[in-house]
């Protein structure tokens, strides 16, 4: 007979909780049609640990109004980060619910909801980048993606947003979810321009696209290939692998995404980077010969060895190299520059011997020798300087050593010329 009452008793206690649970949700959602979110938070906070034991339709409608009281105080700014993920994750909750009970009654609102937060998310991350808050816009960026893992692209903006920030220990699991899910972000942009706003948009596909020609709000259409991000999202993940002191893995990353992605040339670029930057400067030649084979016109590459032939003294080969790059892209403002710096190397030696020399009618027949080679030094980098700045107007470097040749070689007029546009 004690049994019975003991079973009794439960039941009874089972049922004054769920109608208390009921009250709780009834007056949250009051609080909540009041303007008082936090007080609506604050309720249901209370009837946390009995939503547990309740009836699939209490839960969902739990869950639904958690999510709203959450979303409200979004909107009001409070926590916005913060509360928008809690609303989230309320809604996902909820739609987990009504999947396993086949009851639908909030999943389609809750949906819509959620949609919508992912919006904010990207929104206000865009503001935080703008307002160079990085490390929050790649927070709530990464939020976005586990919102909906389908869009990985929120995924790749929140690791390079972390990497603006310096923050690298928010950037490394991002960068290393992205090899594993091997993203590229390669695909095709649908582009036209706006008659309103004079904007260029992104259509989701050429059909859009065409169909809004059509109906003339937009004009000017065309389509853009969107390279492969692999190169760039391993070179990241190797850069602060290595700047971790872990070097191994930085180059075991490389290795791994080249075997799975051997006809991606951008990943034989990262390699290149990666060595170069550890001071490797024989691998990380060979590597860029390699990426020259598939790639013979790219003129970074061909730069860049001209810049570890500078760097190792070999002046020859990275003139050779410079020269190559502009045959390639004439509109390279940095070959030019570091053709001419290459090329002023040449002054200090003669500027050395013309201090030595004393005053007798030998030396001073030297130093006029000297002289003359060193105005031969300065004219042979009027081009390049000149054609530097021409592409360059605004690199201060530039215009102030075409200033000081002007000068050395007395040219008055193009000296007074220049300073006027500085």
């Amino acid at each position: 007979m004690k049994s019975k009452y003991v079973i009794l008793a439960s039941a009874l206690l089972i049922s004054v909780a769920t109608f208390a649970q009921k009250d709780q949700i009834k007056n949250a959602e009051k609080a909540l049609k009041g303007g008082d979110a936090q007080g609506a938070v604050a309720i249901l906070k209370d009837a946390e640990n009995l939503v547990v034991n309740a009836k699939d339709v209490e839960q969902a409608q739990y869950y639904f109004v958690q999510g709203n009281a959450y979303l409200a105080l979004a909107d009001k700014k409070v926590e916005e980060s913060k509360n928008l993920s809690l609303a989230a994750e309320s809604y996902k909750k909820l739609i987990d619910v009504e999947k396993a009970s086949g009851k639908l009654k909030y999943s389609t609102q809750a949906a819509t909801s959620i949609s919508d937060i992912k919006g904010k998310l990207i929104n206000s991350a865009i503001a935080d980048s703008q307002a160079s808050k990085h490390a929050d816009g790649a927070k709530k960026l990464y939020d976005a993606y586990l919102l909906d893992k389908k869009d990985t692209i929120n995924l790749y903006y929140a690791a390079s947003t972390a990497v603006n920030a310096q923050d690298f220990d928010l950037a490394l699991p991002m960068y290393e979810e992205l090899k594993k899910l091997n993203y590229s972000g390669k695909g095709t942009s649908y582009l036209a321009v706006n008659k309103i706003s004079g904007n260029e948009d992104n259509f989701n596909s050429a059909k859009d696209r065409d169909l809004a020609v059509k109906l003339g709000t937009h004009e000017k259409p065309k389509t853009e290939a969107i390279p492969s991000k692999r190169g760039e999202i391993y070179k990241n993940l190797a850069l602060i692998l290595v700047q971790k002191g872990r070097s191994e893995d930085a180059k075991k990353a490389i290795a791994d995404a080249r075997k799975a992605n051997p006809d991606d040339s951008s990943l034989i670029l990262s390699e290149a980077n990666l060595y170069l930057e550890s001071k490797d400067y024989d691998t990380y030649k060979k590597l860029v010969g390699e990426a020259l084979e598939k790639d013979p016109k790219n003129a970074d590459l061909v730069f860049n060895l001209g810049v570890i032939s500078a760097n190792a003294k070999n002046n020859a080969d990275a003139e050779k190299y410079y020269l190559k790059a502009i045959e390639i892209n004439p509109n390279y403002a940095n070959a030019y520059l570091n053709l001419a710096a290459l090329k002023l190397e040449a002054e200090k030696p003669i500027i050395d011997e013309m201090n030595k020399l004393g005053t007798s009618a030998k030396d001073m027949k030297r130093y006029d020798v000297l002289k003359g080679q060193r105005e031969n030094v300065f004219k042979g980098v009027i081009p390049y300087l000149k054609k530097a700045n021409e592409l360059d107007p605004k690199n201060e470097d530039v215009s102030k050593t075409l200033l000081g040749v002007y000068k050395a070689l007395e040219m008055t007029a193009e000296a007074k010329a220049l300073k006027a546009t500085m």
